[in-house]
């Protein structure tokens, strides 16, 4: 283990969890002790809150590391991580903090474990301010094969704002490595689909009202465009949600994604039409990766054995701020080359 400790300062650019995460899983896979200083300190709440501290204790638990500073409120941590070991892990976020989030903290460490690997995770599954979990497993999960990597999903129960109370269940399958990628070329789009829900007591109109504004909007971009519309099982959803994810697959094999929650005082026409302009900027960018998966994929670029691409949009302040910790933690460079209205990512990946 190196002896010297990476400092990170907490505030810079997206200047919330996001750097948080990022830090820890390249500290863990990197096995390089980092001291993250003024975290959150822009937030109206500064400091950890529960679900910081669930991905922390959920990472100090993969990696067998020593953590200093981890507590409610805190501004500063210290991580000392040791080996990655494979095995059963349980994160339980209390209120509906995103299961995808805690995923996206996991599951790069999970994939240089010794061994397969088990996490059940708790938490929200439709959650803002983060990918849905149906983002995560039918947009992300399939850019993610591109690297040579995946994992197996089981979703036992949902959970929604504010209660919570969801879990999933992922298996990982470590990996020797992982691949460069290069995509590049959007090509053109040949199909649109997704799943329009309800849940708890909400009547199923509103999930046709939501598909069919998708269905409004997008025709301009694609004429094969299915929707599914339902109501989620009792059993699974008690409570109320409603709710869009739409897809996007090219003829070069791409996904796009966009996606929208339902609001209070928001009629499902806007809400289906929020997820359509979110999917159609894509459209309008040409890109090869959406805004929500452009920078999750930083941390697998860098960490890729060879040179990778991606054709994005406009670069957003996650991707920059998870652009500046992979350089700081790892050896690999990026630039941002200017393609019309987009722009490709390059990284000269692992050395």
């Amino acid at each position: 283990m190196a002896c010297e400790v990476k400092e990170i300062d907490g505030s810079i650019l997206e200047g919330g969890g996001q750097i948080l995460r990022i830090a820890l899983t390249l500290s863990v896979i990197r096995k390089i002790p980092v001291r993250i200083m003024k975290i959150r300190a822009g937030r109206s709440k500064p400091g950890l809150m529960e679900q910081h501290l669930k991905g922390i204790e959920l990472l100090r638990d993969i990696s067998n590391a020593k953590v200093k500073g981890a507590s409610f409120g805190s501004t500063e941590v210290e991580f000392w991580p040791g080996n990655i070991t494979g095995g059963s892990y349980e994160a339980r976020v209390k209120t509906a903090g995103s299961i995808s989030l805690l995923l996206q903290a996991a599951l790069p460490c999970t994939l240089f474990a010794n061994s397969n690997t088990t996490l059940r995770l708790h938490g929200g599954t439709n959650a803002e301010m983060a990918p849905q979990i149906d983002y995560t497993t039918e947009v992300f999960r399939p850019i993610l094969e591109k690297f040579g990597a995946t994992f197996d999903f089981d979703l036992i129960r949902r959970g929604y704002f504010p209660k919570g109370g969801g879990e999933v269940v992922i298996n990982i399958e470590p990996i020797p490595k992982l691949d460069p990628i290069k995509i590049v070329d959007r090509g053109q789009i040949t199909s649109v689909f997704g799943w329009s829900f309800v849940a708890g007591s909400l009547p199923i109109k509103l999930s046709h009202a939501m598909a069919d504004s998708v269905g409004r909007e997008l025709k301009r971009f694609c004429n094969n465009i299915k929707i599914e519309r339902y109501k989620e099982d009792r059993n699974i959803a008690p409570d109320n949600c409603s709710g869009i994810i739409v897809v996007a697959e090219t003829s070069t094999g791409c996904l796009l994604g966009g996606s929208a929650l339902g609001k209070r005082g928001e009629n499902s026409e806007e809400t289906g039409r929020r997820a359509a302009l979110d999917l159609a900027k894509s459209f309008e960018e040409g890109t090869c990766v959406d805004s929500h998966s452009q920078d999750q994929i930083i941390v697998f670029m860098a960490l890729a054995q060879g040179p990778s691409s991606a054709k994005v949009g406009e670069i957003t302040m996650h991707t920059k701020t998870a652009i500046f910790i992979a350089e700081k933690m790892t050896n690999a460079k990026f630039e941002i080359i200017p393609s019309g209205p987009s722009n490709i990512i390059q990284c000269s990946g692992s050395k």
